[in-house]
């Protein structure tokens, strides 16, 4: 067992008095709010009643407009080089998903682990068993719900289509990646929510137990923290540290204008693609580079600053 997933199971049981009233008796399996403030230190941002990051909706709606590759332009420069997941079936390629994690863990099905956690849930007036509903009536507007089932096909499905739609009305639509199964692929495919997947089937979920709900996980290669911005386009996903999202989203708008002007020049079909990619060489193109660059972010930031 990991030193990560020994801590979680550590912190089992520590119930944060200072959370929403509606959410205390479901604190069982994830971190007090201290330690959570303590996990995501670098935050720069407010926090939601449990500790978890709340990167605002301006930075997560600037996001949408994003790729993958442009996230990739920042986190590994910043020592983030295992940010990236990707592998998945998704179920609408063309949509991009985007925003803040809420995490979830099972493990592989244990008789004493299991007892311990009926046994735990029953003494807090939970349902008899922990199972996937009591992290999924915990989300909040705005959550990708990020499921670590351990690549789990059969007996791996984290919802069917009802569960789906229910996430999708809860989250207003954020989106879901599960390092597992679901159910319900073509009713999950007539809703308006993204979803990363590693296969469908068509089995119910079985043979795991509940192990955190908004702490570490491993998804693919990478470790997710709850409230990391989520994004994820037709490649993959990447998850950005809250520390990091307004840098991301600020390179973005840059790079989002160099293909501007670079395309631009092309149309006029009078360059080599050298003499304007990536940079211009010529001194006077470079200063008329510079001065389209500075005149556009300009306009971006006045727009964005008047639809916040």
């Amino acid at each position: 067992m990991t030193s990560i997933r020994i801590a979680t199971l550590a912190a089992y049981g520590c119930i944060a008095a200072t959370i929403l009233p509606t959410l205390a008796h479901a604190q069982l399996f994830t971190l007090r709010k201290d330690e959570m403030i303590a996990l995501t230190a670098q935050n720069p941002f407010d926090r939601f009643p449990d500790g978890r990051p709340k990167i605002p909706d301006s930075i997560l709606k600037r996001a949408k407009e994003m790729s993958a590759e442009e996230v990739w332009g920042v986190l590994p420069g910043k020592g983030y080089k295992n940010q990236y997941a990707d592998g998945f079936e998704i179920l609408h390629p063309g949509k991009t998903m985007v925003g803040r994690a809420f995490t979830v863990q099972f493990m592989p099905a244990r008789p004493d682990l299991d007892t311990y956690n009926n046994a735990k849930a029953a003494k807090n007036g939970l349902p008899a068993r922990m199972n996937n509903q009591v992290a999924i009536d915990m989300l909040q507007p705005g959550d990708v719900i990020v499921v670590d089932l351990f690549g789990k096909i059969d007996g791996g499905t984290m919802v069917g289509d009802n569960l789906f739609y229910y996430i999708m009305k809860t989250t207003k639509g954020a989106g879901m990646v599960v390092d597992g199964a679901i159910r319900d692929l073509q009713g999950n495919a007539e809703f308006d929510m993204q979803a990363y997947f590693r296969k469908a089937h068509p089995s119910a979920i079985a043979d795991v137990v509940l192990t955190g709900i908004n702490v570490p996980i491993k998804i693919g290669n990478v470790t997710v923290m709850p409230g990391d911005m989520v994004v994820g386009d037709r490649e993959g996903i990447y998850f950005v540290p809250p520390a990091l999202a307004q840098q991301v989203v600020d390179g973005a708008d840059t790079l989002h204008v160099h293909d501007e002007w670079s395309r631009m020049k092309f149309d006029e079909g009078k360059y080599k693609s050298s003499e304007i990619y990536g940079s211009p060489r010529d001194p006077a193109l470079r200063k008329e580079y510079d001065d389209y660059l500075k005149k556009r972010l300009d306009e971006i930031h006045a727009k964005q600053k008047a639809d916040q």
